[in-house]
């Protein structure tokens, strides 16, 4: 089976994930900078998730890149990422509109944490179609970013109801860990 449709799909979805939350950004009444003051929290939150998603597409392309074809496992996989993605702009949104108190803030982890195991799911996927001794497997590895990452969320979720701003510290530094592309599979790829 190809890959070019799930790819393509995944694109698209990710692109409309990015719209609604520009789109849920309300336009503040006043002219002066006092009347952003508001609905920073609002865009702090939509910068962060759209980092997020930006990291998402960058690294699904490099592991679409890496592969030759997919499953049906794969492309159920890949709707179970996709569905987690989703959740991310009303995450997003309730967090902002709430001023990052933890509950909204608690919720916006366990979305962050279940899209890492979702994409930590759609990569073994992968690699179980093209082998233990694959090129993809090779590049991939035992996943430690990955893996630290939800471990950091599952910390994050915790912290959230003690302080909230430590846990946006925590998905903030998750964020920096994955800014650059994957490089594990960009070096061993880079000849295709």
């Amino acid at each position: 089976m190809g890959k070019g449709r799930l790819e393509a799909f995944s694109d698209g979805v990710l692109a409309i994930l990015i719209t609604i939350m520009v789109l849920e950004m309300k336009v503040p009444h006043g002219e002066d900078f006092d009347s952003l003051k508001p609905i920073l929290p609002v865009f702090i939150s939509y910068v962060l998730s759209f980092v997020y998603i930006g990291i998402y597409w960058n690294n699904h392309h490099h592991l679409l890149h890496a592969v030759q074809h997919i499953s049906g496992t794969v492309m159920w996989a890949n709707m179970h990422l996709l569905f987690w993605l989703s959740l991310v702009p009303f995450a997003s949104g309730w967090m902002g509109e709430n001023h990052f108190t933890q509950w909204p803030v608690a919720l916006y982890g366990f979305i962050l944490f279940m899209n890492g195991v979702a994409y930590y799911i759609l990569e073994r996927c992968l690699i179980n179609i093209h082998g233990k001794n694959s090129a993809l497997m090779e590049a991939v590895g035992n996943d430690t970013k990955g893996i630290l990452s939800v471990v950091i969320y599952l910390i994050a979720i915790i912290t959230a109801f003690y302080n909230a701003w430590i846990s946006l510290a925590l998905y903030g530094v998750v964020a920096i860990m994955w800014i650059i592309p994957d490089k594990r599979i960009e070096k061993r790829f880079s000849n295709n």
